[in-house]
């Protein structure tokens, strides 16, 4: 298992400064991760470092909270797009969910995915402040807006959980991937979250993974 082709570097430090951006990037060109995945305000930065590579950018909008309008998360994400990101991870707006504002939220998703000219579209459902029920629901609505991904959570709420990763498997569709994020630290973490269903993880102790993959090995 390629245990590297999983993971989106991640860097989403409210501090991060441009050294650690550069240490990102270069970390995830030794170890040859799928992505990095940065604030909007560094996409440009991590684009141009990785430009001679098949590393990807990803951004995130409407990050942590999901509670910004609907305008604001269109416009954040179109201009992240423009900008040079490959990925978005846009954060649901759970208290939509919660009023079973589903219409909104399918129209949020629905925008913001027409707007980003293609690029790949995740969307953040926070599993851990949803019942399992709501997760069932956000997992078909992400269905029907024909997103790329459903991803677990911010970290924000908590790490990422094993049973959430399982709801979502056995209802999304074969056209939508998981990815699974959130106190995500060691290998047998990142092997287990596979196993139940995701084909992306997002962590930033990739390094860490990576090495601990390679002291097993000898």
């Amino acid at each position: 298992m390629q245990i590297n082709k999983y993971i989106e570097h991640t860097n989403l430090s409210n501090t991060a400064t441009l050294k650690d951006i550069e240490s990102l990037c270069n970390e995830a060109i030794f170890y040859d991760f799928a992505a990095v995945c940065v604030y909007p305000y560094y996409v440009r930065l991590a684009k141009e470092l990785l430009k001679d590579t098949n590393i990807e950018v990803c951004t995130v909008v409407g990050f942590p909270s999901g509670m910004s309008t609907r305008e604001a998360k269109v416009y954040e994400a179109i201009d992240a797009s423009e900008k040079g990101a490959d990925m978005i991870d846009m954060v649901m707006n759970v208290s939509a969910l919660k009023n079973k504002d589903y219409e909104y939220i399918k129209d949020e998703i629905e925008e913001i995915r027409d707007g980003i000219d293609g690029k790949i579209l995740k969307v953040i459902i926070e599993t851990n402040l949803l019942t399992d029920k709501e997760i069932v629901k956000a997992t078909q609505i992400c269905n029907e807006c024909f997103v790329n991904y459903v991803k677990t959570c911010t970290g924000f709420t908590g790490g990422v959980k094993l049973e959430h990763v399982d709801i979502i498997n056995k209802h999304k569709n074969d056209l939508v991937e998981i990815k699974a994020s959130g106190g995500i630290k060691t290998k047998s973490d990142v092997i287990s979250l596979i196993e139940a269903g995701a084909s992306r993880i997002g962590t930033s102790h990739g390094v860490e993974i990576m090495r601990n993959n390679e002291s097993k090995k000898e």
